[in-house]
């Protein structure tokens, strides 16, 4: 199916909560790119993944505007609603390594959080609510099968159960109150701008500086790997096409590609050696499949355009270029919590 023109169809004064992230951050540069974009208000806490610089190609956009704060603050969120036709919530705690550690936090922000906005957005009759959801609701899913939307969902981490409790929170607002909610839920996603503590950008810029890899157990849990500059995309489209009161997943596609796989490709598209790999203790509760029917985005006229070598090649480029970005990053806070997460899996004497 032909891709259908969401840009004329897109609300035209948008709250982008979670914008300097690495999925929002694409979002707001693939919009304000349009020929005639719709104006801009990011609001973003700047929490260790909020990042400006990823928003710099954009930063002197006349339709663009920033706002530190926070979306559990309603005073900041209820001033900046007011302003606004639609909300599109990309903000959230958003990994799984981390919610083990400190599940409080993701409950406070993804399920308090999406309250405050969907109060606000309540208030203000807003035209749309978009809230960016995750696969990993549906838990682990047993091949052959691909999750569906109408699938209920089976979280089997914090981050995924707070992802689920902030849906459920939309979809009450929207049999209760009307809001016109839509929801996507997207695979796991890659590119450039990631925060280093995924896998993709992990693998990466550990092979770049001859670090191991650490891959939990044998490397066989499988996933749907998506560009991020189609999911961007995806979610622009549902945004504007979506039927509200439904969800959309977004993903590849493809059959999903397990861990060890990612960790080899990146090795050889780095030129280090193989011997860099190394097998720690598997996750807690680790789902070991997703995988995406994505026929309802398709209907939209959703189709990835990235298959994934190719992306993935890109990717290792773009790292290898932006060291600038990345190295920063890479640093105390960040060394610490990869020390205190990977170091009690490792077992003594290994070096991470």
């Amino acid at each position: 199916m032909a891709e259908r023109d969401w840009a004329s169809e897109l609300p035209r004064r948008l709250l982008v909560t979670g914008g300097a992230g690495f999925i929002g951050s694409a979002f707001v540069r693939l919009l304000l790119g349009l020929p005639d974009p719709p104006g801009i208000t990011v609001l973003d806490a700047l929490t260790y993944a909020g990042n400006l610089a990823n928003l710099e190609a954009v930063a002197d956009h006349p339709g663009y505007r920033f706002v530190h704060g926070n979306i559990c603050d309603p005073v900041v969120v209820e001033g900046l609603a007011g302003e606004v036709d639609c909300i599109v919530n990309f903000a959230a705690e958003s990994h799984v390594d981390r919610s083990i550690l400190d599940p409080g936090a993701f409950i406070q922000t993804d399920v308090y959080g999406t309250f405050v906005l969907l109060e606000a957005a309540r208030r203000h009759h807003h035209r749309r609510f978009l809230q960016v959801s995750t696969d990993e609701i549906y838990g682990d899913v047993a091949a052959p099968h691909r999750s569906r939307e109408d699938d209920p969902p089976r979280p089997r981490s914090p981050y995924a159960a707070s992802k689920a409790g902030g849906e459920m929170q939309c979809w009450a607002y929207h049999e209760t109150h009307r809001l016109p909610i839509v929801v996507t839920r997207g695979s796991n996603t890659y590119g450039p701008y990631q925060f280093p503590e995924k896998i993709v950008p992990l693998f990466i810029t550990n092979a770049l500086d001859e670090r191991p890899l650490p891959i939990y157990g044998g490397g066989t849990a499988v996933r749907d790997y998506l560009h991020v500059d189609d999911h961007a995309r995806g979610i622009a489209t549902v945004l504007a096409l979506g039927e509200l009161g439904r969800a959309y997943n977004i993903g590849q596609g493809d059959d999903p590609i397990d861990g060890l796989s990612v960790a080899r490709a990146i090795l050889q598209l780095t030129g280090r050696d193989p011997s860099l790999i190394r097998h720690v203790q598997d996750r807690p509760g680790h789902d070991l499949r997703y995988a995406l029917d994505t026929a309802r985005m398709r209907e939209l006229g959703w189709a990835p355009t990235r298959a994934f070598a190719p992306g993935l090649a890109a990717t290792v480029a773009w790292y290898r270029e932006r060291r600038d970005w990345w190295e920063p990053i890479k640093s105390g806070a960040f060394w610490d919590f990869y020390q205190r997460n990977y170091r009690p899996l490792a077992g003594a004497g290994s070096q991470l």
